[in-house]
């Protein structure tokens, strides 16, 4: 279960035509490449995602919080976070031979949001006309990563075609797109410091989905949880912006940002638990499981018991701590920003109250907000967006 989540929003499983092509990508010289003139610069690549999982001596919070420190230090060292409105001031075509062409391409991916996240499209309209485009163009290579594991195509999917992929994301960020989708994600890394570290992690989520369907522990769990959902937190804070008047640290914002990713997948891996059992997967940590009398027999078997009842609530609990500290973040954010952030965390956070309404039935029940309830957070995450820091 990839489920990759904006940190702004999410979005629903269900397969569609992919978005993702590999054909004709044999070899570099052999890549049937649409290039867009105009396209050039550096691209500041990090070391590769295995650097993250390389230190097995200090926990996954810890290697994670490093690649955090990264990320802020990158915002607060490129004059660019706090300039960025001089730039986007201009058309995206003043950057380019072929404007028109790249404006299309962001509005390819403003339908892709408008169709499968309709309540996260709705919240970028209040976000800057380049902050909106810049968003988008990082949720649909977000969803395209995750359709590689979870879309219709995946039994298809081998370690090669995600190392393409990889390789393909380097492209991006030196400035040589293979499409539309990918022009817009290299025109935004080009305007604000967004680093491919975040990306790469990502992907490496993906090759986790591919080898792995059990987690020995918290620790294991928190660090896949990053790589699919706490990544993209980092890669929206450069784009969505901190308020001008905020006194928090630039870390304390990343790590909101991150907390946010890992309660939504946290949130993901408690609604989906039957889902994935059909799919022969069990995403909670299985020494946790041992010590409440469980097993995965146990959930295999489906059957709510008084031991699954107070499992459940404890990984409950956790989750929500992680929501908690995503708060404290949100409202540092520019303030344009902060009605989707606060819709997102709102409306996942009830998932887990629809969890226990369901009497922790999440083998056979599906725990979901209902149009009422979301309609009604919406106003509710908008009250909360006009409070600043």
């Amino acid at each position: 279960m990839s489920g990759v989540l904006v940190w702004v929003s999410c979005w629903p499983k269900e397969n569609i035509n992919s978005l993702v092509s590999f054909a004709g990508r044999s070899s570099s010289g052999e890549r049937n490449q649409r290039r867009f003139s105009g396209v050039s610069f550096a691209s500041g690549v990090s070391a590769f995602s295995s650097a993250v999982a390389a230190d097995t001596s200090r926990s996954s919070e810890e290697r994670v919080y490093d690649v955090v420190l990264k990320q802020a230090a990158l915002v607060k060292e490129n004059k660019r976070g706090t300039n960025i409105g001089l730039d986007l001031d201009k058309d995206v075509g003043a950057d380019f031979t072929n404007g028109d062409l790249l404006n299309v391409a962001y509005d390819r991916c403003g339908e892709v949001c408008a169709e499968y996240a309709k309540t996260f499209y709705l919240g970028t309209q209040l976000m800057t006309a380049e902050r909106r485009k810049a968003i988008w163009a990082i949720y649909v290579w977000c969803r395209r990563t995750d359709e590689l594991v979870d879309g219709p195509n995946s039994s298809h999917i081998t370690p090669g075609a995600l190392d393409r992929w990889e390789q393909r994301l380097t492209d991006v960020f030196e400035g040589r797109p293979y499409d539309m989708y990918d022009a817009a994600l290299s025109h935004t890394v080009s305007k604000y410091p967004v680093d491919i570290q975040p990306f790469k992690d990502m992907i490496q989520g993906m090759r986790m989905d591919l080898k792995k369907s059990r987690y020995e522990n918290f620790d294991e769990l928190y660090l896949y949880c990053y790589y699919v959902a706490g990544t993209v937190g980092l890669m929206s804070v450069p784009v969505m912006g901190i308020a001008p008047d905020s006194k928090a640290s630039t870390e304390c914002i990343y790590n909101a940002a991150l907390a946010l990713g890992i309660a939504n997948q946290l949130t993901n891996i408690l609604r989906d638990v039957g889902e994935d059992a059909r799919r022969g997967r069990v995403y909670l940590p299985q020494d946790e499981l041992a010590k409440a009398g469980l097993s995965d027999d146990d959930i295999f078997r489906g059957k709510v018991t008084d031991k699954w009842r107070k499992f459940m609530k404890g990984q409950i609990k956790r989750a929500r701590m992680f929501f908690d500290e995503a708060e404290k973040g949100v409202a540092e954010l520019n303030s344009a920003s902060r009605w989707p952030v606060w819709a997102s965390l709102l409306l996942y956070r009830q998932i887990l109250d629809s969890i226990e309404a369901n009497d922790y039935n999440n083998f056979t029940k599906r725990a979901y907000v209902g149009k009422v309830k979301k309609l009604l957070s919406l106003p509710a995450a908008y009250g909360l967006s006009l409070l600043g820091p």
